[in-house]
């Protein structure tokens, strides 16, 4: 199984790194031709709002429960009540959206003026906001039907075609940038094209399962109402998460121009190495898990879950580190040209620091959730996510409040910091309770792997900080490229190589009969 999962692994890994080279050159592409200001504010909230959505609905409630109950379903049942459930479900949950999306269209601007305080201030600002949210909301719909393709393809171990859709928003508004740098308008037209696009291009692969029924919308039917149940709490838990987001990303709107795009921009750097193994991991973790619920095998559950802690250790930590002592150079190669300028480098760097220091929070999460929906556990993570959210908000009102009395420049860092700490506390909290119920229990070796991982992961650093100590902007663009490309590689041969010295091998993230990694 392990070597399965690894296979399944690197296939979404893979994927997810060609999205995430867009997602940067998305970014890269967007600073430079609209740099951190008003316009760009605008845009980041319009696409905010829908993408808060995304990740509770479509990522979040939705695929947590939907995929246990499939799976069950595709074990257990003949192929026309598999194909039954998926036009019930693909029908009520398109109709139910197509009702949210004419609402959030038509509330576009009351929206605007309730999450994004610091618009009022500017008329023209807060009408751009609505205008944009009218075309990028119906984003949330198309996104959120793929998301359920993409589970169903998951469930028969079809990684691939679910895991490149999102680099069709990428390119949607890479083109866009290049076609208009002087409204960001033509940027939310991409955003609609770009849902659109991609729930079409789950089909194919859905027809070829004989997966592509006529949707039936039916709010009575008891498989419907059993999903339903199932998200409920997993709703209100993802939204306990992103309410994190959105506090910071409406307070940042109150600090200063740009304060929104410096929180976005050093997001996404954190984002970037969690995209490529951290929602890997967990995409192919889920089914897996659920299968060996169904499978009543208490002892591989615990095998994987600890298959992926491992994983998520050895790719996580370097990751983190490399984010925190690069996060300069990171910055500003990729971001420190055109409109963004040298203070939008230092206020970008700050935040990825801040996002940095709860990297591993973050990735954790990804393993831990699925041991509890796995079992359609859903109601232990949602009191977990909501200790860690108010442990966050509690930080980013107290940090904005302080940094405003005293006029301290950087206020939007706390706003980070808040997140790294709600992640922290959610992780710690989702561990703990795997352990004392007895769902998961560590294989032998963590001691040696923790401590071949620390020395690996401390000599990294040295290297990173050697290969940082410079002035970044100074440099010409290519200067920048070729030295940061050069430290990244020294860095990557240290930590492996150190690795390989002290004796870890793949063969030793590989479970044996008895789970655990050997």
């Amino acid at each position: 199984m392990s070597r399965s999962l690894l296979k399944s692994t690197s296939i979404v890994s893979g994927l997810t790194l060609a999205s995430r080279v867009l997602g940067l050159v998305r970014e890269i592409t967007l600073a430079r031709a609209f740099g951190a200001g008003p316009l760009l504010d605008a845009f980041f909230v319009a696409l905010m709002l829908p993408n808060l959505g995304r990740r509770i609905f479509a990522e979040g409630a939705f695929s947590q429960a939907f995929v246990p109950v499939f799976t069950e379903t595709h074990k257990s049942q003949p192929h026309e009540e598999v194909r039954d459930l998926a036009a019930v479900v693909m029908g009520t949950l398109g109709g139910v959206l197509a009702l949210v999306t004419l609402i959030g269209c038509l509330a576009a601007p009351l929206l605007v003026w309730a999450f994004a305080p610091g618009f009022r201030s500017d008329p023209a600002q807060e009408a751009l906001g609505a205008d944009l949210l009218r075309w990028t909301f119906p984003y949330l719909m198309f996104i959120s039907l793929t998301s359920m393709a993409g589970s169903i393809l998951n469930s028969y171990g079809r990684f691939a075609v679910p895991a490149a859709a999102p680099v069709i928003l990428n390119l949607c508004i890479i083109g866009s940038a290049w076609i208009s740098a002087d409204s960001v308008m033509v940027l939310a037209y991409a955003v609609f094209l770009a849902g659109v696009l991609q729930l079409l291009s789950q089909l194919p692969s859905l027809a070829r399962l004989r997966l592509l029924p006529a949707p039936k919308f039916s709010l009575r039917d008891a498989r419907v109402k059993r999903i339903a149940g199932l998200m409920l709490p997993v709703v209100i838990g993802s939204s306990v998460a992103q309410v994190s987001l959105l506090l910071n990303t409406s307070l940042a709107t109150l600090i200063a121009d740009g304060a929104v795009s410096w929180l976005n921009f050093g997001s996404r750097l954190m984002e970037f190495p969690t995209g490529i193994f951290a929602i890997a991991v967990g995409t192919v973790i889920l089914p897996a898990l659920s299968a060996r619920h169904t499978d009543r095998s208490p002892e591989q559950f615990s095998a994987t879950l600890d298959w992926g802690l491992r994983t998520m250790l050895l790719l996580g930590l370097p990751s983190a580190a490399g984010l925190i002592v690069l996060g300069g150079p990171l910055t500003a190669t990729l971001f420190g040209h055109g409109r963004f300028g040298a203070h939008d480098v230092l206020m970008t760097t700050w935040t990825v620091w801040a996002y940095g220091f709860g990297f591993m929070g973050f990735a954790l999460v990804k393993v831990l959730v699925p041991g509890f929906y796995a079992r359609q556990e859903t109601k232990l993570p949602v009191r977990f996510a909501t200790i860690g959210l108010f442990c966050g908000m509690a930080l980013s009102l107290t940090t904005f409040l302080v940094s405003r009395r005293l006029g301290v420049e950087g206020a939007h860092v706390g706003l980070a910091l808040s997140t790294s700490l709600t992640a922290w506390v959610n992780s710690i909290l989702l561990y703990r309770r795997l352990r004392r119920d007895g769902i998961y229990t560590p294989s032998a070796g963590w001691m040696r792997f923790g401590a071949q991982l620390f020395v690996a992961t401390a000599l990294m650093a040295i290297v990173a900080w050697a290969g940082a100590r410079t002035d970044w902007m100074a440099l010409p663009v290519t200067g920048r490229v070729l030295r940061l490309s050069a430290t990244v590689t020294v860095c990557g041969l240290a930590y492996f190589g150190s690795l390989g010295l002290m004796g870890l091998r793949p063969r030793h993230l590989l479970m044996g009969r008895r789970g655990g990694a050997v």
